[in-house]
């Protein structure tokens, strides 16, 4: 349960409808078998131990006798297994009868939450049988146990911080007001949910919606655990789609089958998001609510769930395309929207024949297309100098014109000189100085065309560049807006691939393709037999490893331990555990040093969930001290 991943399971019976000591036998050995991989919390079917379409024989005391003995046989055999256990059964209380999900660990019963919203429509009729237990609030007596009989239940556990349970069943997820909501409010980091929802077609879809939604709205985790096999056919058939969600996401699910469903939840993950979402406001009336105590042990739990190792690259090729179109529409509505506020007759950018500049342009030729402007309004300048190679000229010349853009050529190599000589600079030391020259003399260039041509410098720095620095302050840290400003540089491949696949021009198509081949450069130094000598990922690292680094150490705010843990799961085969330290320990150095660069960024559109603008998503001190996280992966 270490940095708050705690391993559940939505677990499906086959069940005999009536036969409550078989079902008792069936519920016994998935929680045996779920015990033995680790699983902490396991949610069991609605109504499991009777199976839910008894129908009538619900009224029957025979039945009612079996599923009390059959809770009973379940404590026993459980006694000895570190497992918070859910499942369903009939209880009788009060003169009534309530459909509950009984909660039980090492043989206690610790309570029975009742389903409060009970259908009465199409081919449910459980108000025939069942009360509901919105207001029921009191003790039962159970399988020689006592417990809680209340929907407001919250089952806490202390060796794993964060994790509070909370039940609900089938129906009422479906109800405007659900008891989850409830739940949540009052401490609930994951909901777990009996069910006995029959399949019919498009009903998957929708539940798989409900449930991912009602993760999200309430920054929880959510265990739905369903019917299937051995449940009466009569008129409907159970599918046992069980589901586990976390905050919007669906991180396990499984149907037409039996067995156990099991990842892991993040609780230390919803936790932070509760944290930064003002929105989320906690219960006032908790003494409202039973508060239970579970002891489970702390274990390490081993990762089974997915972690990409590329967060800001949908992997689902459909989805991904839709991604990096509506990024280019973001990004060029938000330029666009620049151009025409200030008058701006121009877009003017730096063109390398990189893929920064390239995406860069892409948008501007959308942004001048939206405003019903020619494309010669964007003047790309290409600005060779000691470092620029034939190939990348050569793939800006093809690309400019094929944008139907204006290319002017600024040969900045006597300029550059120039300025050595003025400020005593020997051209043959390759310093930071013979770097960042060259860097602002460009960007001088392009501020300078701005003014001539009334235009607005368009920046081509991504968000990678910004995390690490890997920027020239006043140089091409600098522009009048920056369209890139919140794509990392994993993605920017990807949103210049797709509009190379969606282009339309073979030669555009062709020049594209060229420059997603050319290696990541700021061609700064000289370059040896025409090839580009100065690669990016050689000096700061691969950008794959960063932008997984700033998904999680930024969005979400996980300790190092966390990020590296999580690095070594992603890409395991790809990189030893060294080489992530090492480029980790990179990071963070270098996103804290050059915070400042970033606290003068200049505006920009924000496109996905993680963003660096000062205005907005990152408030951060330049002069913060790494030092906490930096001994923290030392100690590792």
């Amino acid at each position: 349960m270490r940095d708050g991943f705690v391993k559940v399971a939505a677990a499906t019976p086959k069940i005999r409808v009536a036969d409550c000591a078989y079902n008792a036998g069936q519920v016994i050995g998935l929680a045996r078998e779920a015990a033995a991989l680790g699983v902490k919390v396991i949610a069991f079917p609605e109504l499991c131990l009777t199976g839910y379409t008894c129908g009538d024989l619900f009224l029957q005391d025979a039945l009612l006798d079996g599923a009390e003995a059959a809770l009973a046989a379940v404590l026993t055999a459980t006694e000895g297994l570190d497992l918070l256990i859910a499942l369903g059964l009939p209880v009788r209380h009060g003169g009534e009868l309530y459909n509950c999900a009984a909660v039980l660990h090492r043989g206690r019963l610790l309570g029975l939450t009742p389903k409060c919203f009970l259908p009465n429509y199409g081919e449910f009729y459980e108000r025939r049988w069942f009360a509901s237990g919105r207001a029921v609030r009191g003790y039962a007596a159970l399988a020689g146990q006592t417990a809680p009989l209340a929907p407001r239940q919250v089952f806490q556990c202390p060796a794993a911080p964060g994790l509070a349970v909370g039940a609900e069943v089938c129906e009422d997820l479906w109800a405007p007001e659900p008891p989850s909501v409830e739940l949540a409010r009052a401490g609930a980091t994951l909901i777990l949910n009996l069910s006995a929802s029959d399949e019919v077609v498009g009903k998957a879809a929708y539940r798989r919606q409900l449930v991912a939604s009602q993760s999200a709205r309430l920054l929880c985790a959510y265990v739905y655990a369903d019917a299937g096999r051995g449940e009466s056919t009569t008129d409907l058939v159970f599918a046992g789609h069980d589901l586990v969600a976390e905050n919007g996401t669906i991180l396990a699910e499984s149907r037409f089958s039996t067995g156990l469903t099991v990842t892991e939840i993040d609780t230390a993950r919803l936790l932070y998001e509760r944290r930064r979402n003002t929105t989320f406001e906690d219960r006032q009336d908790l003494d409202l609510f039973w508060y239970h105590q579970v002891d489970l042990a702390p274990a390490e739990t081993a990762l089974t769930r997915p972690i990409s190792p590329s967060p800001f690259v949908p992997a689902d090729e459909g989805v991904r395309a839709e991604r990096c179109e509506e990024i280019l529409t973001i990004a060029a509505q938000g330029l666009a929207q620049r151009l025409e506020h200030t008058g701006c007759g121009r877009a003017v950018l730096g063109l390398s024949g990189g893929l920064d500049s390239t995406l860069a342009a892409l948008i501007a030729v959308r942004a001048l297309d939206l405003l019903g402007r020619p494309r010669r309004d964007l003047l790309c300048v290409t600005m060779p100098c000691f470092g620029t190679t034939k190939r990348t000229r050569s793939n800006a010349e093809v690309l400019a014109q094929r944008l139907g853009a204006e290319l002017r050529t600024v040969d900045i190599t006597r300029a550059v000189n120039q300025h050595f000589s003025d400020i005593g600079q020997d051209p043959e030391s390759h310093d930071v100085t013979f770097e960042n020259a060259q860097a602002r003399e460009r960007t001088q260039v392009l501020m300078d065309l701005a003014n001539q041509t009334g235009g607005l410098v368009v920046g081509t720095g991504d968000l990678s560049e910004l995390a690490l620095g890997w920027c020239t302050y006043n140089g091409d840290q600098m522009s009048m807006y920056a369209v890139n400003a919140s794509i990392p540089k994993t993605l920017v491949r990807y949103v210049v691939d797709y509009a190379a696949r969606t282009a339309g021009d073979a030669a555009l198509a062709g020049v594209l393709a060229d420059i997603l081949a050319t290696p990541v450069s700021p061609e700064l130094l000289p370059a040896v037999d025409g090839e580009i000598s100065q690669k990016t990922e050689d000096l700061v690292g691969p950008y794959e490893l960063h932008d997984f680094f700033l998904y999680y150490a930024v969005r979400w705010a996980f300790p190092p331990r966390k990020v590296l843990r999580l690095a070594e799961y992603a890409f395991a085969g790809a990189y030893d555990r060294q080489t992530i330290l090492k480029w980790l320990k990179t990071f963070y150095r270098r996103f804290f040093a050059q915070q400042f660069k970033r606290s003068a960024a200049p505006d920009g559109p924000k496109v996905g969930t993680v963003a660096l603008s000062p205005r907005g998503d990152w408030r951060m001190p330049s002069d913060g001290a790494v030092t906490l996280w930096l001994k923290e992966l030392e100690n590792l």
